[in-house]
Parts: C-alpha cells; sequence; structure tokens
C-alpha cells in the first residue's frame, strides 16, 4: 500500500496546522495518517515528538456515558467527563486503535492495531487488545524479531517490492 501522506504535500503541513489551531499541541517529526479522529476537544491531547498515528485511529477525550446519567438524575443534567490524552515521544499507534480519556502513552512504545487503550501505557513497552495489555517490553521485541529485520527505508517502492517479493515468495 502506498503512503498516502506522500501524496498530500502541502496538504499534510496544512491538516497539522488545522490541529494546532484548534489547540492540540503537537512535536516535531509528526506522522498523522489520513481519517484520524481528534474528537470534539482536540485542545485535550498533546502529541510528542517522533510520534506516528495510524489511519482508523481515534483519540476520544470525553466520556459520553455519562450521558445516561443526565436523564436519571436532575442534579446531574448538565454534566460531562473529560481526560485529556498525552502521547509522548517516540510512539507508534497502529491502525484503527482507540486511545481513552486520561490516558498517557509513554515514551517509546507501540500500541498494537485495534488496541482499546483505557490505562496508561508506561514507557518503553508495547500494548494490544481489547482492553490493550502489556504484550512484552521493547527490547523485548526488538530482541525476538532481530533476524527478522529488513533494511528496506532506503529503497524506492519498486525496489522495496522486487525485494519483498522475492524474500517473501519462495
Amino acid at each position: 500500500m502506498l503512503n498516502i501522506l506522500k501524496f498530500l504535500g502541502n496538504r499534510k503541513k496544512d491538516c497539522l496546522q488545522q490541529l494546532k489551531n484548534a489547540g492540540c499541541s503537537i512535536g516535531a517529526n509528526v506522522e498523522i495518517h489520513p481519517n484520524v479522529d481528534f474528537g470534539s476537544e482536540p485542545y485535550l491531547i498533546t502529541i510528542g515528538n517522533h510520534v506516528r498515528i495510524n489511519t482508523g485511529v481515534k483519540l476520544i477525550t470525553h466520556d459520553g456515558g455519562v450521558w445516561v446519567l443526565r436523564h436519571l438524575d436532575e442534579s446531574l443534567k448538565n454534566i460531562d467527563l473529560f481526560g485529556e490524552i498525552h502521547i509522548c515521544d517516540n510512539v507508534h499507534v497502529g491502525t484503527n486503535a482507540i486511545i481513552m480519556p486520561g490516558v498517557t502513552i509513554g515514551e517509546n512504545s507501540i500500541v498494537g492495531c485495534g488496541a482499546v487503550v483505557t490505562k496508561n501505557v508506561p514507557a518503553n513497552t508495547i500494548v494490544a487488545g481489547v482492553p490493550a495489555k502489556i504484550i512484552e517490553s521493547l527490547s523485548e521485541y526488538k530482541e525476538k524479531h532481530v533476524l527478522d529485520f529488513v533494511h528496506t527505508k532506503h529503497l524506492s517502492y519498486k525496489e522495496k517490492e522486487i525485494f519483498l517479493k522475492k524474500k517473501y515468495r519462495k
């Protein structure tokens, strides 16, 4: 799949600027892929440096469940419940993950695809699942896959295709 960010050009910068204008704090070297939902309170979201947020991610800063309480108790008819989201430096948030209110994702962490993150993620960890749980440390992840890593970041799209087909289609 082609990285759509390569084709956005100035529109990528425009999207980041729109988020900043809405109050979202965004660090340097941040990649935000298409269809990321920053909810109705983007000003409650802080994103550190060198963060990638894949497509379909939802950052939810409010708890809609209080809607039920508003109708059960007159004294609660005007309540809301909010929480900030902090994504620290050097984090990857996988496709379709959901980050709930009040969550901090520690530095050097990975959130797996489809994870629902309801609690803080410690630094240097990988979380996945529903609800997200710690799977392993970043160093365990590296050790487990060190023999599987391929050095393709320097290759063109076509060169990478040729390399991967040769490697995996035996």
